[in-house]
């Protein structure tokens, strides 16, 4: 095949224009502008406020609907949600007409969910029918909303630039079938000429499978990443508002820090394993089972080809990016747990349980720490739970910092005891540190308070510093 299939971040999506000038159309000629298909994010904020916000948890109309009983506190924020849209798009869109078709489109597609949920709450005043049964319904009908919104009005703009640009609408709005995601995803392009339509398509899609089920806010990525595999993309590519570069910027400085250019899947797992925004994790082993490359790209950077994720990293014996996470250390020691078998499976139980992330994992023979993310209120409750099973056992919770150093192939650099020496010359004391056979990330825990300057200690010795040896050769 010869088209792309083309992911656009809500952050990026909120500067629609000037992608008209980089992304969409740029320096192309007619016929480059074709064979590609965007899918998109709904525009930065939206989701935020339909369902609650990613990291201060502020209710959305979501939070509000479940939580209010049979209040009127979601309208509120229903209103308020559309009001927000409106006023995005009558910034992107310069004709009367075209912001007068994208308010119709939000006031139609509000009042429908506004009236769902209000049929669902009377239903609910019945005491034969339970609403929560049906939150995570709730939850992928307003998700779909802002999609589908960035998708129109990205439609619109494009169309008045002269591009045959086509709306695809997976959110199944007003359809009464309940298709697979394969089968949701075949029907939407089987009309579409990918050499002469522009294809804009919405990052939320209905199907039978419930994508928010399994993956909550990160199903637009694995959207992309199924359609880049069913449609035998010969290329999937995510657009980003900065590089796919060796350091937060705003830890280390913009200055210093180096786009990576070419790396691995194997590298990619681990930046989704710490947070990292390269792709959704199961999006990334969807692209790779189909052996579709991955490009990550500067949205605004046209000419520049970002950074090709593939089967094959780049150069070996190269650091390719520092990173870290605030995580706690949750320790189950237990003398008598030598020999015995259980104790892991309780506690990994427990922790799937009260939905807290494993970042990473270390035992002895007495000793299981697991390195997590999540709420303090939830690890209390993890924490309660072994110790009711294993009531003799010592469990604890520390807060600690994870730096990682990650790279393709790092097997003949010393990472760990280089490492160790960069952290002590900058004078941060490390807890604890682990690498794996493959060696492809060593991993660091530091004091939280610590981990800015960890990051830039590590990236110092191993990113910068051969950089301007290089440089200077």
């Amino acid at each position: 095949m010869t088209h792309t299939v083309e992911k656009i971040g809500g952050t990026c999506m909120s500067r629609a224009p000037e992608l008209v000038g980089t992304l969409f159309l740029g320096k192309r000629e007619p016929a480059e502008i074709y064979n590609r298909v965007f899918v998109v994010s709904a525009f930065g904020g939206i989701t935020n406020m339909l369902l609650e916000h990613k990291k201060t948890g502020s209710p959305g109309v979501y939070a509000r609907f479940a939580s209010d009983d049979r209040g009127a506190g979601w309208q509120d924020s229903l209103l308020e949600t559309a009001e927000k849209m409106c006023a995005i798009h009558a910034d992107i869109l310069t004709h009367d007409a075209d912001r007068e078709r994208a308010d119709a489109f939000v006031r139609d597609r509000m009042e429908g969910a506004r009236a769902c949920l209000m049929d669902l709450q009377r239903l609910g005043s019945y005491g034969h029918f339970r609403i929560a049964q049906q939150m995570q319904t709730v939850r992928e009908l307003l998700s779909g909303l802002g999609e589908a919104h960035s998708a129109f009005v990205t439609t619109l703009l494009l169309q008045r630039h002269n591009v045959d640009a086509r709306f695809v609408d997976l959110s199944g709005w007003r359809d009464d079938s309940n298709p697979s995601l394969a089968q949701r995803l075949e029907a939407a392009m089987a009309g579409v000429d990918l050499a002469s339509e522009l294809p804009i398509v919405t990052g939320y899609a209905q199907c039978a499978e419930g994508l928010m089920r399994e993956y909550d806010r990160g199903y637009s990525e694995v959207v992309f990443a199924h359609l880049a595999a069913q449609t035998g993309a010969r290329e999937a590519r995510i657009h980003k508002e900065f590089h796919l570069s060796s350091a937060d910027p705003k830890i280390v400085g913009v200055e210093n820090t180096v786009k990576i250019g070419r790396t691995s899947y194997d590298v990619a797992d681990q930046l989704s394993n710490l947070g990292m925004e390269a792709i959704h994790p199961n999006a990334a082993r969807i692209l790779r089972h189909a052996d579709v490359p991955l490009r990550v790209a500067h949205a605004f950077e046209p000419e520049d080809p970002g950074t090709l994720i593939g089967p094959v990293g780049g150069e070996t014996g190269r650091v390719e990016m520092v990173t870290g996470l605030e995580v706690h250390a949750f320790e189950l020691h237990e003398p008598d747990m030598v020999g015995i078998k259980g104790y892991d499976a309780c506690a990994l139980a427990a922790l799937t349980r009260h939905k807290l992330w494993i970042v990473s994992k270390h035992s002895n023979a007495n000793t299981i720490t697991h390195y997590l993310t999540g709420s303090l209120k939830a690890i209390k409750r993890a924490e309660a739970e072994v110790l009711n099973t294993y009531p003799d056992a010592s469990v604890s919770a520390r807060s600690l910092a994870l730096v990682s150093v990650i790279g393709s192939d790092l097997r003949e650099m010393s990472v760990l005891r280089r490492g160790l020496e960069a952290l002590e010359e900058a004078g941060i004391e490390v807890e604890a540190a682990q690498q794996g056979l493959r060696r492809v990330e060593v991993q660091f825990l530091v004091p939280r308070d610590a981990l800015a300057d960890s990051i830039k200690a590590l990236h110092r010795h191993f990113v910068a510093a051969p950089v301007e040896a290089k440089v200077a050769a």
